[in-house]
């Protein structure tokens, strides 16, 4: 937490974090209102956080969390997910999943000028 200053950081980017499926270790998750409001804090103005992920049901409970927050704003159009930018590598792993028609939901955020 003290480590990285305050309004520091040009942006984040966590692809594909542990969804911890079981219901038990949901509090094993990293993204949660706690950790959205350490990493707004850490974003300069206009930074941006990117998550990607391939479960579906964890995508929904991180779009959940991040749009709670007063600090962030969804940066899709329609208000859900973005597709995936160029600029996130895609791996064999996300390759093979797609062949095998699983998705992957990419989200971005951005740290509001007036926070």
């Amino acid at each position: 937490k003290s480590m990285i200053p305050a309004n520091s950081l040009d942006a984040l980017q966590l692809f594909f974090p542990d969804p911890w499926p079981k219901k038990r270790h949901h509090k094993r998750r990293i993204i949660s209102s706690g950790f959205t409001q350490l990493i707004a804090e850490k974003l300069k103005q206009g930074g941006i956080l990117h998550i990607a992920t391939d479960w579906q049901h964890y995508a929904e409970s991180v779009l959940e969390i991040l749009e709670e927050s007063q600090q962030l704003k969804n940066m899709s159009p329609t208000s859900n997910y973005i597709p995936r930018p160029a600029t996130r590598p895609l791996t064999k792993f996300e390759q093979r999943g797609l062949k095998r028609g699983h998705g992957v939901w990419d989200l971005m955020f951005r740290k509001e000028e007036n926070t």
